[in-house]
């Protein structure tokens, strides 16, 4: 996992305490219960960081974010007052200022579509993660009403794990995980509803929440509504139908060449350059279309 941190920043006074996959988090003592998230141009698949990145990612997942909290009717962790004014240009762009909260070990996923992993197990039960489906349903159809299907998330180095949501009360009580699912399925018939107008669909994607100590209240965090947490597809592609109508706006052109190219043993290889335009291209295009 990458560490170390960006050196300007540690010359401002920012601690780094934290490299994920994607991004990396700081803390500085002259800003007491905040923290700075700033997204990197990392891209993982299976479990691994790729070489090289994907040019103008974080920057392009960081306005996304941005973009999605200024439009849902939701407490998020955004601090009001904006980005610290002595971050260095290419790292405001791809930096968050946010409140530090208690985070929930549970990702928050809700599907509308039936597509991926759910696909599979729908072949095999007509389930999606333990939740009964009608019969008749095909690679990609709408489902009658988005499902909720929450993770566990699991310490560094292990996997999420698909969970029940009574499973999530006893890990956080009833009251949250009711407040966690039913803020989901809002959050995300709202996001439908608005990536709709636009021409773009939300296949499905991931919530995180946190509580503020300080309040009590559940917040909403972390990425939200990207195409690294998220599946888009075109509206119109998805209609006309065609093998391309499930093509997503995301790092799935990285997954299918790894797919192609690599056993999953030891070290992945290096992205070709082509694939690491085209890829660059998809989280452009989603950013283009939805945010201008």
């Amino acid at each position: 996992m990458p560490t170390g941190g960006d050196p300007r920043l540690a010359e401002l006074g920012w601690a780094h305490v934290y490299s994920g996959k994607v991004r990396d988090l700081y803390r500085h003592d002259a800003h007491p219960n905040r923290m700075l998230v700033v997204a990197t141009d990392r891209v993982s698949a299976f479990d691994f960081v790729l070489e090289p990145g994907i040019p103008g990612k974080g920057a392009e997942l960081t306005k996304l974010s941005r973009w999605w909290f200024a439009r849902l009717d939701v407490p998020n962790h955004l601090d009001p007052a904006g980005l610290p004014a002595d971050l260095p240009a290419d790292v405001a762009a791809r930096a968050m200022f946010v409140r530090e909260l208690d985070m929930f070990p549970i990702e928050a996923v809700v599907r509308g579509y039936l597509t991926g992993s759910g696909w599979v197990e729908y072949q095999q039960s007509r389930t999606v993660c333990g939740i009964p489906l009608p019969d008749g349903l095909g690679d990609g159809d709408r489902l009658p009403e988005p499902i909720y299907t929450p993770a566990y998330k699991a310490p560094m180095g292990e996997h999420d794990e698909n969970i029940s949501f009574e499973r999530t009360v006893e890990l956080v009580g009833e009251a949250d995980a009711t407040a966690i699912r039913d803020l989901s399925v809002r959050i995300f018939s709202a996001a439908s509803e608005l990536a709709g107008e636009h021409g773009v669909i939300v296949a499905d994607t991931k919530f995180e929440f946190g509580r503020d100590a300080a309040t009590g209240e559940i917040v909403l965090a972390d990425e939200v509504l990207t195409s690294d947490s998220s599946r888009y597809w075109d509206a119109a592609g998805w209609a006309a139908g065609g093998p391309d109508r499930l093509a997503s706006f995301d790092k799935q052109i990285v997954r299918d060449w790894l797919s192609a190219h690599w056993d999953k043993q030891g070290t992945p290889p290096m992205l070709p350059a082509e694939i690491v335009e085209r890829t660059a291209a998809r989280y452009r295009e989603l950013i283009e279309r939805l945010a201008g």
